[in-house]
């Protein structure tokens, strides 16, 4: 028999209450329980990003082809690029990042050109194989100024290792070294306890760390001794380095042919016991031991007066200076000037070797005064200062000195971990 409309089952009857009671007291409905939920589903991705760097040896063409894009896209890739950027200059290491279809077309292709500008390239929205942009953009970029502190321990006795400590690069000791190089030899002279300060730009790029700017200002303590530099620029746009009192730090002659990655494994000797040939015989140089490969520079502006091997001196270059000085650098593993070359100081002459007599890898560096061997180690006390600001600009340099003197932090007192992480500023 079938029953009329209005009439249900018990079971239909108690749903229809509990219902209907949830409304009638102003409660919605019970969710439906979680087992009773349409999972979510994972959809497959579309694209793939990959970074990476230019190896070396490639053309644009072969580096699209090798990131799978699909072969006869590349062709008009390559051709877009040619409107904004050449692509002969495709330089390795350089970084790219690819985002593409995993069926191989383009979304999107930025490639570093320097640091101010990448390539972008980019395809159509609509899949059009032939349809490709490509632009130079610049990178957003910003400067800030900051501050470091940091002290030479047992733990970091090498700038390299302090600066780490402190929580910056080796491409700032470098600069620090280079601007007390007259004053210094970073090789020989740092002690355990000595400590520098110094103030300089960083440059960030995207948001990220980037490169380091100018130091503006330092302050170096050792042995007692506090030297100070300030970035100075002359009119004309020549820019140096000066004490408080606007003497130039560019001496005559630098304190060491290498940067200051090498220790001193001898010293200027009048009887030195050979370690070949296990004679006493004089020693009238220093040794730096360093790694093969190590570059080394003229220590003042010169001519070469020869470039080529010297017996158990090995290779060797040999410099004439101003004021009857000449200096020797000797056991090169190569040479990279000739005979009648003029040089500035600074300038690549060769790199460490163990060419001639040698034990180990090593440079043997020698100065001669008036034919006469001198000490290196000791001949800048000879030297006199460097020229000083002209007295028209002296307010103008006490001005900026006095300015930048405020944003240098005190150098670290002694036993005193800097507050920054190892590496944190890299």
């Amino acid at each position: 028999m079938r029953r009329p409309a209005h009439f249900q089952t018990p079971a239909a009857l108690a749903l229809a209450l509990a219902v209907g009671l949830g409304a009638g007291c102003g409660r919605p409905a019970a969710p439906p329980s979680q087992a009773h939920r349409r999972p979510d589903v994972d959809l497959p991705r579309e694209t793939e990003s990959i970074a990476g760097r230019v190896p070396d040896r490639t053309t644009l063409s072969a580096l699209l082809l090798s990131l799978q894009l699909r072969p006869d896209l590349v062709p008009a890739i390559v051709s877009a690029t040619r409107t904004v950027f050449d692509p002969r200059r495709l330089r390795a290491d350089h970084t790219y990042r690819l985002e593409r279809t995993f069926g191989g077309l383009l979304r999107r292709f930025d490639y570093e050109i320097d640091e101010d500008r990448f390539l972008r390239l980019a395809g159509a929205a609509n899949d059009q194989p032939g349809e490709i942009t490509a632009e130079v953009v610049p990178y957003q970029k910003e400067t800030k100024q900051v501050s470091v502190v940091g002290e030479i321990t047992k733990e970091s006795p090498s700038l390299f290792e302090a600066m780490d400590r402190a929580g910056e690069g080796p491409d700032l000791s470098i600069e620090l070294a280079d601007i007390f190089s007259g004053e210094i030899d970073f090789n020989s002279d740092l002690q355990a306890g000595d400590r520098f300060s110094l103030t300089f730009e960083k440059v960030y790029r995207e948001g990220k760390f980037s490169s380091y700017g100018p130091v503006l200002a330092a302050e170096l303590s050792n042995e007692g001794r506090v030297l100070k530099a300030f970035r100075f620029t002359l009119p004309g746009g020549q820019t140096g380095y000066y004490d408080e009192n606007g003497r130039s730090l560019k001496r005559f002659f630098l304190k060491s042919p290498l940067k200051f990655a090498a220790r001193v494994t001898s010293r200027f000797s009048r009887a030195r016991m050979h370690p070949i040939l296990r004679i006493l015989r004089p020693h009238l140089g220093v040794d730096y031991g360093a790694p093969t490969g190590s570059p080394v520079v003229a220590v003042a502006n010169g001519v070469v007066v020869s470039a080529g091997w010297a017996g158990q001196g090995g290779r060797m270059v040999r410099l004439r200076h101003a004021s009857g000085y000449q200096t020797f650098y000797m056991h090169l593993s190569s040479i990279a000037v000739r005979a009648g070359h003029r040089v500035s100081q600074g300038d690549l002459i060769g790199r460490v070797g163990m060419s001639g007599l040698a034990t180990g890898p090593h440079l043997d560096y020698r100065v001669w005064k008036n034919g006469v061997p001198i000490n290196p180690l000791t001949l800048l006390r000879s030297l006199p200062p460097g020229e000083p600001i002209p007295r028209r600009l002296m307010a103008q340099f006490s001005a900026e000195r006095d300015r930048m003197l405020s944003s240098l932090s005190p150098p670290a007192p002694a036993n005193t971990a800097p507050a920054a992480a190892p590496g944190a500023g890299k």
